[in-house]
């Protein structure tokens, strides 16, 4: 069965370097956007083009996945509806879902960071102490139900489907 995996963790984690070994491991696309946003913005963030990136590349993972090929998102997904609305749209497709979650301590995440930058500036982004704790206060670490293959049943009030969620919070999924 065509696999899609979405790598969840804060900066630092091992995401990307997981992903990698999956995306061979498996002959998957791998979808990074932080090798897109470098390239094409020079930056993170860029006003909300990451957002658009990430709908983008959305669209193309369940594309493949319907045409046959495993795929590796690499977003982070700090939100639970983030990483419950890809597991439901993974599995419309007619996919497997598998989440894969690395941890990271407070101390390894900021050895990581920093060598990451004095290493290879050219592949990484500056991050500020701010931009670190931020990142933790923000992150909704997966629990015992998530790691196991549930998400949350329905998409939050408001919404009628994840897919309709989906296309709100990546503008370009739609």
């Amino acid at each position: 069965m065509t696999t899609l995996f979405l790598m969840v963790g804060l900066p630092g984690a091992g995401k990307t370097t997981r992903a990698r070994q999956l995306a061979d491991e498996h002959r998957a696309l791998r979808l990074t956007p932080d090798d897109w946003m470098i390239p094409l913005f020079g930056e993170a963030e860029a006003d909300g083009a990451r957002d658009v990136l990430e709908g983008r590349m959305l669209r193309l993972a369940l594309e493949a996945v319907r045409l046959g090929t495993n795929v590796v998102v690499d977003y982070g997904c700090w939100s639970r509806d983030e990483r419950s609305s890809i597991r439901w749209l993974t599995r419309a497709e007619g996919a497997d879902f598998r989440m894969v979650y690395l941890p990271v301590d407070d101390r390894t995440q900021r050895a990581r960071i920093a060598h990451r930058w004095a290493t290879t500036p050219e592949e990484t982004f500056p991050m500020t102490e701010a931009d670190i704790q931020d990142g933790r206060a923000h992150f909704e670490e997966p629990d015992a139900a998530e790691l196991a293959g549930h998400g949350t049943a329905g998409p939050p009030p408001g919404w009628t489907d994840w897919r309709a969620w989906a296309a709100h919070r990546w503008p370009s999924f739609a």
